[in-house]
């Protein structure tokens, strides 16, 4: 898969087969577009292109609201879908500007003049342009005169997408992991970077890494305690305009991820905690990539650090029989 962080960068196609969206999650629902996208491109020997857009629109378009909450950072997300088999990814920054094109100008600048597409594969809820006015009714009109074929996505896949979306943003928050990752298709993840703490952890006898997470409005599962797999990076993965380069772990680690206020400690701020089973080595400003598995517990208050540490060990014993059924199997 090749990469542009802009439509500039981008070389127009003579057989682009494009499709358009968020995709946040890139989830089993998305994935029905994605095969769609590729058939399509097989039958005409085409390429597969989806623009997508960062920051999100719904940033920009109402910066005030602050109720936006992502399955996926943007590295996350880029990650999948080169997982998915696409060719061309486009992640263009949304601006005003942008979105203040015509649809007649948003078809004929972006869709046409910039990307060459042959064909566009898009839901019949799909909306853009100036007030979000254009709609496949606009696409398939002015099909005729710029030379391209729409294909919409029938309206169950649609709702398979939404529903898809809301059960896995549902599940997160209610810690059911089980049913967000039947939904994505994969673990959720949580990515950031590793910061310094208070050590309370390992006074305890079981010191944590604390989890600074890159993406602001990414959303947070669950207060409580998981099992988790961690992938450790030297550095924060960049996206680089140019062939995707996956990036590769130094290490993966098997641990416990503790999520939620320390209401025995203090019980102020929120903390995201990860507990690495049989690991000593520093990882300070290192990123991890933590994949949620299995729910333990909710979080909760304890009368004494003794007694919090005594429930600690019975969640690592937990957690640990958690691993060794998974790996007999």
């Amino acid at each position: 898969m090749k990469i542009y962080r802009s439509l500039d960068e981008f070389n127009t196609l003579s057989t682009a087969v494009v499709t358009i969206g968020t995709f946040d999650g890139v989830h089993i629902g998305h994935q029905k577009i994605l095969s769609k996208l590729k058939e399509c491109a097989k039958e005409i020997a085409g390429e597969t292109v989806l623009l997508t857009f960062f920051p999100h629109p719904r940033l920009i378009i109402n910066p005030n609201d602050d109720n936006l909450r992502l399955i996926n950072d943007i590295e996350e997300k880029t990650h999948r879908l080169a997982l998915s088999g696409i060719d061309h990814l486009i992640i263009t920054p949304f601006t005003r500007d942008f979105s203040n094109q015509t649809p007649e100008e948003y078809i004929s600048n972006v869709l046409v003049g910039k990307l060459g597409t042959k064909q566009i594969v898009i839901g019949y809820d799909h909306h853009f342009g100036k007030d979000r006015k254009g709609s496949i009714k606009d696409l398939k009109h002015f099909s005729e005169i710029y030379d391209y074929a729409v294909e919409q996505i029938p309206e169950q896949d649609i709702e398979d997408v939404a529903v898809s979306s809301t059960r896995i943003r549902e599940s997160l928050i209610k810690g059911d992991i089980e049913t967000a990752n039947k939904y994505l298709g994969y673990p959720f993840e949580l990515t950031g970077t590793v910061v310094r703490g208070d050590q309370i952890g390992r006074e305890i006898g079981f010191p944590t890494a604390n989890l600074n997470v890159h993406e602001a409005h990414k959303l947070i599962p669950a207060y409580g305690i998981y099992a988790v797999e961690a992938e450790i990076y030297p550095t924060v993965p960049q996206i680089e305009t140019g062939d995707y380069i996956d990036p590769q772990p130094e290490r993966i680690a098997k641990g416990m991820a503790y999520i939620g206020t320390r209401p025995t400690v203090d019980g102020m701020n929120r903390k995201i905690e990860i507990n690495l089973l049989d690991f000593k080595d520093d990882i300070y400003t290192k990123t991890l990539r933590v994949k949620f598995l299995k729910f333990i517990r909710h979080d909760q208050w304890f009368e004494s650090l003794d007694a919090m540490k005594e429930q600690i060990k019975a969640d690592e014993r937990a957690i640990r029989l958690y691993f060794e059924q998974q790996d007999s199997l």
